[in-house]
């Protein structure tokens, strides 16, 4: 990897140019001098990045450095916020996915997104993961079973609800509500997983089950998780990126990252010297 080396402040950092993965690994998602600001307050600062398909990404940093932000950039999900305002380039399978054509909605059925704090429709276990496959007309009646039925095996959870998919989505526990909703992204057939500190509101039993899950998903899904738990990204990821301050210091391979930093940023924030 090539650093340029700032001095900022007195204090030493790493600014990689390019974090890109070598031409025999495809990319999923290429991003290039991604910037990401809210009003006058920038956010993300010339990011490059590149993500590998079927491999666990995780983003970590401290609190404000601008993880969430990179990750709702995936499928447009900043779009909501007035006053984002976002240069640079996102490209997945090689189309900018910010160009002014792109279809919006199409983008977010292909880059799914399960947020921090699970969030069911106050409907049943069954129409949560029926929902999109119904709005995107993907299939119905035994087609639909079976798209349910495959979405909940693949999120592990169809053998704690399969003889109660009418039951409300609300009276599972925050581990199963968070898995049902992983449930509901896939079944509308994504390529890309999400996850923003899906752990983060759930006990050690479900983080597990989470974590688990994670791993098994690379198989089929490009997985990207932001999360604040070290332990977790060195349990579950094959990437690491490490933003700090809306920049990107290092990436790499997660064992690299963990073993053997190239920045003194990142080193800091692994031993708990700051975040």
């Amino acid at each position: 990897m090539i650093h340029t080396l700032l001095e900022k402040n007195g204090a030493l950092t790493e600014k990689p140019k390019e974090n890109y993965a070598p031409m025999n690994e495809k990319l999923k998602i290429k991003i290039s001098d991604l910037s990401v600001r809210f009003g006058l307050t920038e956010v993300l600062k010339k990011v490059n990045l590149g993500l590998r398909e079927n491999y666990v990404t995780a983003i970590m940093g401290p609190s404000g450095c601008g993880k969430s932000t990179l990750i709702r950039t995936l499928n447009r999900m900043n779009d909501i916020i007035q006053d984002c305002h976002v240069d640079g380039a996102v490209f997945l399978d090689g189309i900018d996915i910010l160009d002014t054509t792109t279809d919006v909605v199409e983008l977010r059925r292909r880059v799914g997104m399960v947020f921090q704090k699970p969030n069911p429709f106050p409907k049943s276990i069954y129409d949560n993961v029926a929902f999109g496959p119904k709005i995107h007309g993907m299939a119905k009646g035994k087609d639909l079973n079976q798209i349910v039925e495959r979405s909940l095996r693949d999120a592990a959870l169809w053998e704690e609800v399969k003889d109660r998919l009418k039951a409300s989505a609300l009276s599972l526990s925050g581990g199963q509500q968070q898995r049902l909703c992983i449930a509901r992204a896939l079944s509308v057939q994504p390529e890309v997983i999400l996850l923003d500190e899906p752990c983060s509101a759930l006990d050690p039993a479900a983080t597990s089950k989470i974590e688990s899950l994670m791993v098994a998903l690379k198989k089929n899904y490009t997985v990207v998780v932001v999360t604040h738990n070290m332990q977790q990204a060195a349990r579950v990821s094959d990437f690491t990126a490490f933003l700090y301050l809306g920049e990107l210091i290092e990436y790499g391979e997660t064992k690299q990252v963990f073993n053997n930093p190239s920045s003194r940023l990142t080193e800091d924030f692994i031993t708990g010297r700051f975040g």
